[in-house]
């Protein structure tokens, strides 16, 4: 795209982005058009209502042009932004971890009230994320519990910087640890709850998936092996090493995996506990204790 300085109103670039990205074939353009012209301009929707002829500063409109070149090529708008809201928790994104969905609240919802419980009852819970990305699940479950810990696991130098951010910005630093490593490989101690989102397509799914999703994700939190379950098959395996008397462990699934995953940890000596389906009706979170 070539820069256009022309002064512009904020109205003039609400409409002329989103008329961008509709041509564009972008989906949910009216959204992403305001999200980016916000975002660059330091507006928000009341100052769209109460100010529309407000002119822009020139700065302002050449990063929303290029943000808008980025999207049409496929970048998703919120790794545009360098960040994504989850659970009312506001979380940096970087290249090596997974953009938190609304669909994994559901994993947040399914621990919260047992998790409440424990530290109620003990005095504290601790936790473990496994693949904590960006820490989303491990930052929202400490935001709702103020007697919580939580570690934060992955095998990405990267992620693992991100997700300490992210807590230092929220003022969780002090509960909140990171630890490199292979799933359970460098891991000690026992925890209340073993929670995680791991990668969970089947290999030969990938090339299929949406080109925000295939483009833009890392591979490594998405690729699940030859059938999807490569990550859940070394969970059920070793979690009971690292899982209190009474702990549990909460993870996603995609939406057809329901009965393998229940069926790996059965063979593990777990029992399914709740299961609970993500904002479209479809399997999405499955909790086992043992």
């Amino acid at each position: 795209m070539t820069a256009d300085t022309t002064p512009r109103s904020l109205a003039q670039l609400l409409a002329s982005s989103r008329s961008l990205l509709a041509k564009a074939g972008i989906p949910d353009a009216a959204l992403d058009a305001r999200l980016i012209v916000e975002h660059f301009s330091a507006t928000s929707r009341a100052d769209a209502i109460s100010a529309p002829d407000r002119i822009v500063a020139a700065d302002a409109v050449m990063a929303i042009d290029a943000a808008l070149g980025r999207r049409i090529t496929g970048e998703p708008v919120h790794r545009i932004l360098g960040f994504r809201e989850f659970y009312g928790l506001q979380l940096a994104l970087s290249a090596e971890t997974l953009e938190p969905r609304p669909d994994t609240e559901v994993l947040v919802d399914a621990l919260l009230p047992f998790l409440r419980d424990v530290a109620a009852r003990e005095g504290g819970c601790r936790i473990i994320d496994l693949g904590t990305g960006t820490g989303a699940i491990a930052l929202a479950l400490l935001s709702e519990v103020p007697l919580a810990t939580a570690t934060g696991v992955d095998l990405s130098e990267d992620a693992l910087a991100t997700a300490r951010g992210n807590a230092e910005r929220l003022g969780l630093g002090a509960r909140f640890s990171v630890q490199k490593s292979d799933w359970f490989a460098e891991i000690h101690g026992k925890f209340h709850a073993i929670a995680a989102n791991p990668p969970y397509i089947p290999t030969n799914d990938l090339l299929s998936l949406q080109r925000e999703v295939r483009n833009f994700d890392p591979a490594r939190a998405l690729d699940g092996g030859a059938d999807g379950l490569d990550a859940y098959r070394v969970i059920a395996k070793q979690a009971e090493n690292y899982l209190e008397p009474t702990g549990r462990v909460a993870l996603e699934i995609g939406h057809t995996q329901k009965e393998a995953v229940t069926r790996l940890f059965e063979a593990a000596g777990y029992r399914a506990v709740e299961a609970r389906s993500d904002l479209a009706g479809h399997d999405r979170v499955l909790v086992f204790q043992r």
